[in-house]
């Protein structure tokens, strides 16, 4: 079943696999009951998902980086490694990847201001933006995106620290599989960033996202 833009924020306990597909450059949310499932799938290969956790019902607390870095005691989390929420407490596991493992936790969502500093005049689609308007269509009034966890992105550090942004080495096909901890909005943006090659030449490109109910 393909879900559309607009699927409310209600974990009810689905019988059936849902598969969303997500635009490239644009977002989409989809409520997952505890228990469930989740694979994302870089359909094409070399695309960046910012992805966002929300619990339900509110949305009040999320998934966050800055807690799940000292919980998973790594930077980049890696298969068998828990996500935790703003109060410490289990959001996602992430139970297996078949990419490069290359997920960064570091870097905010890209937004109107990222777009200018970079010298982009005008309106420029963001993950910022497609959080906002996914989690609005999904039913919860929550403007304000947490660090997202940024699958499939490539940052390297050096020595002293600096770090610099690399293209995508996620293969076509290539996923991540989360199981949920606790009912929550799951929210992804097939990022439209298209000024620094983060997803390759010709970004952005479509992804799946796919729910299998609990066993």
């Amino acid at each position: 079943m393909k879900a559309t833009p607009g699927t409310m924020a209600n974990p009810s306990r689905a019988q059936h696999d849902q598969t969303v597909t997500v635009p490239g450059g644009q977002g989409r949310a989809v409520a997952v009951p505890r228990g469930s499932r989740v694979h994302v799938v870089n359909t094409g290969g070399g695309q960046v998902v910012d992805t966002w956790a929300l619990a339900l019902p509110e949305g009040r607390h999320h998934m966050s980086m800055s807690h799940s870095r000292p919980a998973m005691g790594r930077v980049n989390p890696r298969a068998g490694d828990t996500l935790v929420d703003d109060t410490r407490k289990p959001i996602l596991d992430l139970l297996a990847d078949t990419s490069a493992g290359r997920h960064d936790t570091l870097l905010a969502a890209c937004d109107a201001a990222r777009y200018a500093g970079l010298g982009h005049e005008g309106w420029h689609a963001s993950c910022a933006d497609n959080f906002k308007k996914a989690v609005l269509e999904a039913g919860l009034d929550r403007l304000d995106p947490p660090d997202p966890l940024n699958l499939f992105q490539a940052v390297d550090t050096d020595e002293d620290g600096a770090f610099t942004l690399g293209a995508s080495p996620a293969t076509p096909g290539s996923k991540v599989v989360f199981e949920a901890r606790q009912d929550v909005l799951f929210v992804v943006s097939a990022c439209p960033m298209d000024l620094i090659a983060i997803s390759g030449p010709e970004p952005p490109r479509s992804i799946n996202v796919l729910v299998q109910p609990p066993p």
